[in-house]
């Protein structure tokens, strides 16, 4: 079997744009994210220098005020309609509170080069409220309506775990392509997620995703193995940087790692974005 490493690859999930110092967890206001890039002309370095060919950009976030991270949708919409390398990810909430903005983003659903929605529980709300109903039956309608991605964080936090998040599958993705952006998010949602959910989700028709992005070392190996072992799953993962959180290097090669240069390497740094987000 020819085993090869990629000289360029599409990346599934990044983020554009400066927010502002805050106190993390009760110290004192500092910026974590020490790569995050201000303008598309950096991000188009970015992916020059790392030999990345697509990229799904999304507006950066992780501070509680999240009117910085709406205002970054229009900048991702420019970037996706100034370079065709780029796709756009708009910024929506959950939240009732955020209703007025998110409405505001998702009358951009139909513009040019916007292929996805992002939705975070990290900053509040929760699946199951009453009150996050409407703003999600609208995420996900305007999602059917433009044939876009949902893309959800499932990392530890507030709702955004895999057993608050899978209800979104169950409810919505019989039509709509639901992406589980960190691989269900540490070790509990890595092992419910690879152990039968996916697959079972897979089995039951839902249109499920993920990517292997801040995943602990043994998942991506263990996600390869069991879709060798199920048959199923090949063409619904995808390779995801998630800069500046995430690190573009040590990502690449942990995925190139444990797909060993097969076939699945060419999917899940590839064809699987090509496929997803309408360039193939």
């Amino acid at each position: 079997m020819t085993r090869w490493a990629p000289a360029r690859v599409h990346d599934a999930h990044r983020h554009l744009g400066v927010l502002p110092a805050h106190p993390f967890y009760g110290g004192p206001a500092v910026h974590p994210d020490t790569s995050a890039r201000a303008t598309i002309a950096e991000l188009i370095a970015d992916l020059d220098r790392e030999g990345t060919e697509r990229a799904l950009v999304i507006p950066n976030y992780g501070v509680p005020d999240v009117t910085a991270s709406f205002a970054l949708n229009e900048l991702v919409v420019e970037a996706a309609q100034r370079d065709d390398r780029i796709r756009a990810g708009l910024w929506t909430s959950p939240r009732p509170q955020d209703a007025v903005a998110t409405e505001k983003a998702l009358a951009l659903a139909g513009e040019h080069g916007v292929t996805a929605l992002k939705l975070s529980f990290l900053l509040g709300g929760r699946v199951d409220a009453a009150d996050c109903r409407p703003q999600l039956d609208a995420v996900f309608a305007t999602a059917r309506e433009h044939g876009l991605v949902v893309h959800v964080h499932t990392s530890p936090g507030a709702a955004s775990d895999i057993d608050q998040i899978g209800q979104l599958v169950d409810r919505y993705a019989d039509d709509v392509a639901v992406h589980l952006v960190h691989l269900g998010g540490g070790m509990s949602g890595h092992i419910k997620l690879i152990g039968s959910r996916f697959f079972d989700w897979i089995a039951a028709g839902k249109r499920v995703y993920t990517d292997t992005s801040w995943a602990i070392g043994f998942a991506p190996r263990w996600l390869a193995a069991e879709i060798e072992r199920h048959g199923a799953g090949h063409d619904r993962v995808l390779f995801a940087s998630d800069q500046p959180w995430g690190d573009f290097e040590g990502e690449h090669a942990r995925l190139l790692a444990a797909t060993a240069g097969t076939e699945l390497t060419d999917l899940v740094f590839r064809r699987n974005f090509e496929a997803l987000h309408g360039l193939d």
